[in-house]
C-alpha cells in the first residue's frame, strides 16, 4: 500500500464546550496565513458533557453535542483547512452516574453475558466473578449508604443498575463496591480508575468504536488521524494495521521512545507524536558542563540521591505497591510464585513495552531490552524465579505475554512520568515525557545523526497538551546549564527566606523562575499537584490538609517576598532563553518530520502541566501581532520565526532531504551554532548555549560557508553568498532562516 501524503504542518487545538467547532473554524484564516497545512484536533466523540479534554469517552456513535456535532464538524471541514483528528482507542470512561456510559451500564447490568460484555477487558475469573467498583468513600456503610431506586441502587451520585431477579440485593449484583483506593476489577488507564480498558482487538468492538471515525475519513470530512496511548492495547501492531487498511490516512501513535528507542518498523503509521523529537531539541540547548553543578546543587538543597537510576527504580517499586497490586495478581495469578520476580522485572524495564507478539519469536531488541532487566530485577528477586519470569513474557501463554506489555506502559508513566520525574530534578527542562533527566545535552552531530533515522512522516513538537513545561519554560531553564554558580547563589538568597518542605522547595524555585510572572493561584495549584505527584510528604491517595495548606502558604509567600528578586534573575535569564527559544523553534520547525504547533506557542507561552497549559488563548492578540509585527519583541520575533518557517516548509514539500551544514572545525562556530539544509532550496542556522557565547566576547572570526547560490534570509531580509560570518548573517536575529533565489 503506498504511503498516505504527508501534511507539511499541523495546528493542534484543544476542544472545550466553551470552544468548539464554530470557534476553531474562525481560526483557519489566521492558521492558514500562519502557514499550516492541517488543522489538529482534540478527541471530537462525545464524552462527558463538562469534559476539557475529550479523553473520557462515553459514546463511539457521536460527535460531540458540546462542539456543534456532525454538522459543525462538517463545516470545519469546509472551512479550509483538512482535520487531523486524536482518537482514543484504549479506553472509556466509567462516568458519573455510571448509566452515562450506555455499553458499561450494560455489561454492569447483564454480566459477563451481556451483549457489550466482550466491549471491556473486565477480570472475571477474579472477585467470585464480579467487577470489582472502587467508588466507596472511607467512611461507607453499605447498609445505609447504598439505596435502592426502582430498578437502579444509588451510592451518592454514583447510580448502578439492579441484575434483573435479584431484588436490588447489593451482594446479588454482577458487580462489588469496593473502596476507592482498591484496584479495579478491569484494566484502566494507567491508575485511573475512571477511564476502563476497551478490547479493541475484537473485530466487532474495533468497528463499533470506530465507525463513525471512519465514516468520516471516508467522506473526507477527516484526512489524518493520532492514536492515542497505543501501548495499552493488547496488539497495537495488529490495530494499527487494521485501522491503516480502514483509513488510509497520515497516522501517528501516540508512542512514547526512550533513549536510543526507535518505533517498530512493522507499525502501519507514519511515526511518533513528537516526545522524542522535542527531548532531542531540548537537550541541543543544555550545556553538558552544567551537569555535575546542578547535580550538587539539587542534592545539597533536597537530600535525594545523587544517582537517578536509584530514585526511578525505588519510584517504580512504590507505585508498583501503591496501585498496580491488582494488575500484578492478574499477570500473575497462575504463577503466585512468581510474583515478586514479575514485579522487579516490571520495575527494572525501562521501556514502555517490549513488543512481543503471541506465537512469533520474539525481536531481538526485546530480547535484549528483557535480558538486561533481568539483570537488574535479580538483585531484588530470586535470580532463577526471574529467569522464569522473563520466559513466561517472552515464550508463555499469549494472556501473559500481552498482559505484561499492558502493565509496562502503567508502571513507566506513574513510576518515571508521575512520580520520578517529581523527584529529580537538577534541571527540570530535561525532566519531560519520555525523558531522561540525567542526560545533559546532546552535541551538535548527535542531533545530526538523530535526524538522519527519522521517519519523514514522523511528528514533531515542542509543546503539547501533555507536556510538564511549555516550551519557553524550558527555554528559561536550559539556561540555568550555563549559569549554575548565579543559579546556586539565587536560590541560596530565596531560600533564606522562604522555605518549606527540603523535597519540594527547590523544584519550587526553577518553576516559580522559568513560568514567571505567575498568579499565587496558578503557583500554588501546580506545587500542589507536584506534591502530591512526587509522593515524598503526600499523595492523591494519602493527602494531608496541613501539607496542603502549607503548600500554599508557601507559594504565597515565595512571590511576595521573594518576587522582586525572582523578576530581576528571570529578566537576566531572558537575554540567553529568548535566543534558546527563537533556536529551537526553528529547528523543530524545519528538522524533518512533520512539524505541529500546540496552541499559542507560535508566541512566547510560559505555561506548566495541565490544566495550566489547556488555558485558554488570546487569538486575538496573535491574529493582531501576525498582520502587524510588534518591533523587536520575543513575541513579534517567535511568531515571525514560526510563520516563515511554516510558510517555506509548504514550499519545499514533506519530502525534503536533511543534510547537516558545518559551522567550523572549532572555535565559536561549532560549540554555539546548528545549521543544516533541506533539499537544494533551504538553510536553517541557530545559536545554542548563548551565555557561554557572550562570555567568549560573541561570534569573533567565525564564519559559515552556504551552499551554491544566492540565499535570502526570510526573518532579516539580507542576502548572502558564499562564506559569511556569524556575527553578520545573525547580527539581527539569533536564528537564520535561508530559502534560495
Amino acid at each position: 500500500m503506498t504511503e498516505p501524503a504527508k501534511p507539511t504542518a499541523t495546528y493542534r487545538l484543544q476542544l472545550t464546550p466553551d470552544f468548539g467547532f464554530q470557534e476553531a473554524a474562525d481560526l483557519v484564516g489566521y492558521l492558514t496565513e500562519l502557514g499550516v497545512s492541517h488543522l489538529y484536533l482534540s478527541p471530537i466523540l462525545q464524552a462527558v458533557p463538562t469534559s476539557q479534554h475529550g479523553y473520557d469517552v462515553t459514546d463511539h456513535t457521536r460527535v460531540r453535542a458540546e462542539f456543534g456535532g456532525p454538522d459543525g464538524l462538517r463545516a470545519l471541514a469546509a472551512a479550509g483547512l483538512p482535520l487531523v483528528v486524536d482518537i482514543v482507542p484504549n479506553h472509556m470512561t466509567v462516568p458519573v452516574p455510571e448509566s452515562g456510559n450506555a455499553r458499561l451500564w450494560d455489561v454492569l447490568a447483564g454480566g459477563p453475558r451481556a451483549e457489550s460484555a466482550r466491549w471491556f477487558d473486565i477480570d472475571w475469573a477474579g472477585g467470585d466473578g464480579k467487577v470489582a467498583l472502587p467508588v466507596l468513600g472511607d467512611d461507607a456503610d453499605l447498609a445505609t449508604d447504598v439505596v435502592a431506586d426502582g430498578d437502579v441502587l444509588r451510592y451518592h451520585d454514583h447510580a448502578f443498575p439492579v441484575r434483573p431477579g435479584s431484588g436490588g440485593r447489593l451482594a446479588d449484583q454482577h458487580y462489588r463496591l469496593v473502596g476507592w483506593r482498591e484496584p479495579p476489577g478491569y484494566r484502566r488507564f494507567f491508575d485511573v480508575t475512571s477511564l476502563i480498558g476497551l478490547r479493541v482487538e475484537d473485530p466487532e468492538v474495533f468497528a463499533a468504536t470506530h465507525e463513525v471515525i471512519l465514516g468520516l475519513v471516508a467522506e473526507g470530512v477527516i484526512s489524518g488521524l493520532r492514536v492515542d496511548h497505543p501501548d495499552g492495547l493488547a496488539d497495537p501492531r495488529g490495530y494499527l494495521a487494521r485501522l491503516r487498511e480502514a483509513a488510509p490516512v497520515w497516522t501517528v501513535a501516540e508512542k512514547i521512545l526512550i533513549d536510543d528507542e526507535r518505533l517498530p518498523g512493522d507499525w502501519a503509521c507514519a511515526g511518533t507524536t513528537g516526545y522524542d523529537a522535542l527531548n532531542m531539541v531540548t537537550r541541543l540547548f543544555v550545556d553538558p558542563a552544567g551537569a555535575e553543578p546542578l547535580v550538587d546543587l539539587f542534592v545539597r538543597h533536597t537530600a535525594f540521591p545523587r544517582d537517578y537510576d536509584t530514585v526511578r527504580h525505588e519510584a517504580k517499586k512504590q507505585v508498583l505497591a501503591q496501585f498496580f497490586t491488582g494488575e500484578v495478581e492478574r499477570l500473575t495469578r497462575d504463577v503466585p510464585q512468581l510474583r515478586q520476580a514479575v514485579t522487579e522485572l516490571l520495575a527494572a524495564m525501562p521501556v514502555y513495552r517490549a513488543y512481543t507478539v503471541p506465537g512469533e519469536e520474539p525481536p531481538a531488541e526485546t530480547v535484549r531490552v528483557l535480558r538486561e532487566a533481568a539483570e537488574r530485577a535479580a538483585r531484588h528477586a530470586d535470580p532463577a524465579d526471574v529467569e522464569r519470569a522473563v520466559e513466561l513474557v517472552l515464550h508463555g501463554p499469549a494472556e501473559t505475554v500481552v498482559r505484561f506489555q499492558q502493565t509496562c506502559g502503567p508502571v513507566m508513566a506513574k513510576g518515571v512520568e508521575d512520580t520520578a520525574l517529581y523527584r529529580w530534578y537538577p534541571l527540570a527542562c530535561l525532566n519531560e515525557v519520555g525523558g531522561e533527566p540525567d542526560r545533559f545535552g546532546v552535541s551538535a552531530g548527535e542531533f545530526h545523526a538523530y535526524c538522519a533515522a527519522m521517519a519523514p512522516g514522523t511528528m514533531t513538537t515542542l509543546s503539547t497538551h501533555d507536556t510538564k513545561r511549555s516550551e519557553d519554560v524550558r527555554a528559561r531553564l536550559a539556561v540555568l546549564s550555563e549559569l549554575p554558580d548565579e543559579w546556586a547563589e539565587a536560590v541560596a538568597g530565596w531560600s533564606e527566606q522562604v522555605s518549606f518542605d527540603p523535597k519540594l522547595d527547590y523544584f519550587a524555585w526553577q518553576n516559580l523562575m522559568a513560568a514567571w510572572p505567575i498568579s499565587v493561584e496558578r503557583f500554588s495549584d501546580y506545587l500542589y499537584k507536584a506534591a502530591r505527584e512526587a509522593k515524598t510528604s503526600i499523595s492523591w491517595i494519602a493527602p494531608d490538609a496541613a501539607y496542603e495548606k502549607g503548600v500554599r502558604d508557601f507559594a504565597a509567600r515565595a512571590i511576595d517576598v521573594c518576587g522582586p528578586s525572582v523578576a530581576a534573575f528571570t529578566e537576566r535569564v531572558d537575554r540567553y532563553a529568548r535566543v534558546n527559544s527563537l533556536g529551537q523553534k526553528l529547528v523543530q520547525l524545519m528538522m524533518p518530520g512533520v512539524p505541529d504547533v500546540y496552541q499559542g506557542s507560535e508566541t512566547t507561552d510560559f505555561s506548566l502541566v495541565d490544566p495550566d497549559n489547556r488555558r485558554p488563548v488570546d487569538f486575538a492578540y496573535r491574529r493582531t501581532l501576525l498582520a502587524a509585527p510588534g518591533a523587536g519583541s520575543w513575541d513579534a520575533g517567535k511568531l515571525l520565526v514560526t510563520s516563515q518557517a511554516l510558510r517555506l516548509r509548504a514550499r519545499l514539500g514533506p519530502d525534503a532531504s536533511y543534510a547537516p551544514l558545518s559551522t567550523g572545525e572549532s572555535g565559536a562556530g561549532r560549540d554555539h551554532a546548528i545549521a543544516f539544509t533541506r533539499g537544494e532550496q533551504a538553510v536553517a542556522v541557530a545559536t545554542r548555549l548563548p551565555a557561554g557565547l557572550a562570555r567568549r566576547g560573541g561570534w569573533g572570526a567565525a564564519t559559515i560557508t552556504l551552499p551554491p547560490g544566492r540565499w535570502h534570509d526570510l526573518l532579516s531580509g539580507a542576502r548572502h553568498t558564499g562564506r559569511v560570518p556569524f556575527a553578520h548573517l545573525l547580527a539581527r536575529h539569533p536564528v537564520a532562516l535561508l530559502e534560495k533565489e
